[in-house]
């Protein structure tokens, strides 16, 4: 079944479940990216020093091109150094060009490396761009610093800290919001609530989570290193969850982060 894909304020579609591999080892990306891929995951969250393990499955999958769509990361730093980082990330993936590149952390020189990411975009090698980790205060800083509003800001998302206040931000913006872990670090799977639905629903409570996310409007980024749970993310474009029950999981926003 398809990945429901949203519009990124540049026209550029991205898929609403991503799969990523930020903490996992270059064996560990390289095994559980094939199988992403084998479950019927297009989208690839890569993180810094993943990229070659990544490109190497994709360079030997048979899936073409056109339906991939791979993010890079590059951390904030100076111009130079940020250039350096993005030619080696994009190298690395031996891809013509990433779908997404993300700012990644608002320390350091995080202007000059926008400033390499709008180069990136002019240059074709990237086709969007974006932050993870901005707040508010740090959005308004860039975007009052150079002129230009990211696509997207990847942060910490789930029921327990749901962002209102940013989220409301971002929509003003145009700014589309990802997940980075949605469903707290795996904490959520064992909250009284998500596993009452679970059960209402015949789910497991990973699949409630994410379908949350998926109903709510933003992207979520799923991550796994065994087929099991690799397919059981996949498994969540079967069903949908009732206003009340979203209305449900909004009430455990209680501001934690993990």
């Amino acid at each position: 079944m398809p990945v429901p894909s949203l519009a990124l304020s540049d026209g550029v579609r991205i898929p609403q479940l991503l799969f990523g591999v930020a903490g996992l080892s270059t064996a560990e990306t390289g095994r559980a990216v094939r199988i992403a891929l084998d479950t019927g995951f297009r989208g690839i969250d890569t993180a810094p020093g993943t990229e070659a393990a990544v490109g190497a499955v994709l360079a030997a999958a048979e899936v073409p091109r056109e339906e991939l769509f791979v993010t890079v990361h590059v951390p904030a730093q100076g111009y130079d150094t940020a250039r350096r980082a993005a030619d080696r990330a994009l190298a690395a993936l031996e891809l013509e060009r990433a779908d997404l590149c993300l700012l990644d952390g608002t320390k350091g020189a995080f202007t000059d490396t926008w400033r390499v990411l709008g180069r990136l975009r002019a240059e074709g090698r990237v086709r969007a761009v974006g932050v993870a980790g901005f707040g508010v205060a740090e959005l308004r800083r860039l975007i009052d610093a150079t002129g230009s509003v990211p696509a997207v800001n990847q942060v910490e998302l789930h029921p327990w800290l749901q962002q209102l206040a940013l989220r409301e931000f971002h929509s003003e913006r145009g700014i589309l919001t990802v997940a980075s872990s949605p469903a707290a670090n795996s904490a959520l799977l064992a909250d009284e609530t998500v596993t009452a639905l679970a059960a209402k629903y015949g789910k497991t409570p990973s699949q409630i989570v994410l379908r949350w996310h998926l109903q709510t409007g933003t992207v979520a980024v799923a991550a796994s290193v065994t087929t099991t749970r690799t397919r059981e993310h996949f498994g969540i474009f079967d069903f949908e969850l009732a206003d009340d029950d979203l209305a449900v999981v909004a009430e455990l926003d209680n501001g934690t982060r993990v």
